[in-house]
């Protein structure tokens, strides 16, 4: 955990988190914290446990361990109702109701607000198109016909509909044209500048790192190293193995696997 943060800033707690499929061990004795306010990421080579975390975060995965939000324990609640409390995940295939408008697609993540008598649609519309400007000029396309990055930019503005609490964002990155990708990470940092608080897991780890405070490397299911993203950016195994950096450059540097700094 950050040292300069409270605890009472926890807004999203995993401890000793253990997933299974069938006997095959995909994520063991996981544990992390996300502080209010802020972006945390979890990067990680291809079939590390990334997203098989985040899915259990989200309870839609069975897993033992302890999953807490502001607090409370999520033991029990089923995926409805962690959305009702304010957490949504942005997930990796960016799924969408492909014979659906852009704006269609968008009024469906406001479903559980409005089941609970949000009926102020136009005004969430409007945040998001303000947000995705491009969006607004394809409200009325269908969203089996959107590029890559209008997908991407779909789901982002799908889940902000639902005025999140906390997102749990899936390699928003991926597959995407470079320009497409540092607008992406543009938005992800003026949402955490209004106030949501973000688990980032994505293999660019050079973008996570940058944008993050905090950051967790992920490997075979278990967390390796862990440290303030500045740090981990630094740090030698870290570069040679996932920003292409060199670690005779960085000699004498302090490793930080297995520390809290």
């Amino acid at each position: 955990m950050n040292a300069a943060a409270s605890p009472h800033d926890c807004v999203l707690g995993v401890h000793q988190l253990d997933i299974s499929y069938g006997n095959v061990k995909a994520v063991q004795g996981v544990s992390l914290r996300l502080q209010a306010g802020t972006i945390t990421t979890v990067i990680g080579p291809n079939g590390a446990g990334k997203t098989t975390l985040l899915s259990a975060i989200m309870g839609l995965l069975a897993s033992d361990g302890e999953v807490s939000y502001f607090g409370q324990s999520l033991s029990g609640l089923d995926v409805e109702s962690r959305v009702e409390m304010g957490l949504r995940l942005v997930p990796e295939k960016r799924e969408l109701f492909s014979t659906m408008s852009v704006e269609d697609n968008l009024i469906m993540g406001a479903y559980t607000l409005y089941k609970s008598g949000f009926r102020d649609m136009p005004t969430s519309l409007e945040h998001v198109f303000q947000r995705f400007p491009r969006l607004k000029e394809r409200r009325a396309q269908m969203a089996g016909t959107l590029s890559g990055g209008e997908r991407a930019m779909l789901v982002l503005g799908r889940a902000l509909m639902g005025q999140p609490k906390v997102l749990l964002l899936d390699e928003p990155s991926l597959g995407l044209a470079p320009l497409i990708v540092k607008d992406i990470f543009r938005i992800i940092t003026d949402l955490k500048n209004s106030g949501v608080s973000i688990l980032l897991v994505e293999q660019n780890a050079r973008a996570a790192l940058h944008v993050s405070s905090y950051a967790y490397v992920l490997e075979t299911g278990q967390v390796v190293l862990e440290g303030p993203s500045e740090q981990l950016a630094d740090n030698p195994a870290v570069m040679a193995t996932y920003l292409g950096g060199s670690q005779a450059k960085h000699k004498g540097q302090t490793d930080v696997k297995n520390s809290h700094l």
